[in-house]
C-alpha cells in the first residue's frame, strides 16, 4: 500500500495504540465497553512486559493506522504467532490496509522463523470473513474454552 509501513510496536508509542484500540472497538459490531483508558493501557503494558511478545503497527505517516499485538507461542511444529488483538482504523477498514498489513506480518514472522499464524475470533463477525479472504481457515474440531 503507498505510504504506509510495517513497524514493529515500541512502548514509547502506546498512547497511539491505546486510541487507535479504543476508537475501533468501542465501534460497531463489536461496541466494547472499558472501565477506564487505564484499563486499555494495562493491557497493553502487559503485553510489552511478555518476553515473547511480538506486535506490529501500520503507520500512516506519523499516524496508527493498525495494529497487531500478539506473542510467538511455542508449538510441537515450531514457533507460531499468536495475534491476540487485530484491528484496523475504523474509518479506514475496507480500503485493504487490513489484508496488505496481515502479508507484511506473515512475511516479517517468516524472516524470524515463525511459521504460522494463530487466532481466534468471533464466528458470524466481520473479521471472520476478513481473516479467511486472507488465507485463513476455521480448524474444524476446536472449542475454544474459558472458566
Amino acid at each position: 500500500m503507498k505510504n504506509i509501513i510495517l513497524l514493529e510496536m515500541k512502548k514509547n508509542m502506546i498512547d497511539s495504540y491505546v486510541d487507535l484500540f479504543i476508537n475501533t472497538f468501542t465501534k460497531e459490531p463489536w461496541n466494547d465497553v472499558y472501565e477506564s483508558r487505564e484499563q486499555v493501557v494495562d493491557f497493553f503494558n502487559n503485553h510489552f512486559g511478555n518476553n515473547y511478545f511480538t506486535g506490529y503497527a501500520a503507520m500512516l505517516g506519523d499516524k496508527v493506522v493498525a495494529l497487531s499485538v500478539g506473542f510467538k507461542k511455542p508449538w510441537i511444529n515450531g514457533t507460531e504467532y499468536y495475534i491476540d488483538e487485530f484491528c484496523v482504523s475504523y474509518e479506514m477498514q475496507g480500503s485493504g490496509i487490513g489484508s496488505w498489513f496481515i502479508r507484511e506480518i506473515e512475511e516479517d514472522i517468516e524472516k524470524k522463523g515463525m511459521n504460522a499464524i494463530i487466532l481466534n475470533t468471533e464466528a458470524g463477525y466481520p473479521a471472520q470473513k476478513f481473516y479467511e479472504k486472507n488465507g485463513f481457515n476455521v480448524i474444524d474440531g476446536l472449542v475454544i474454552l474459558a472458566k
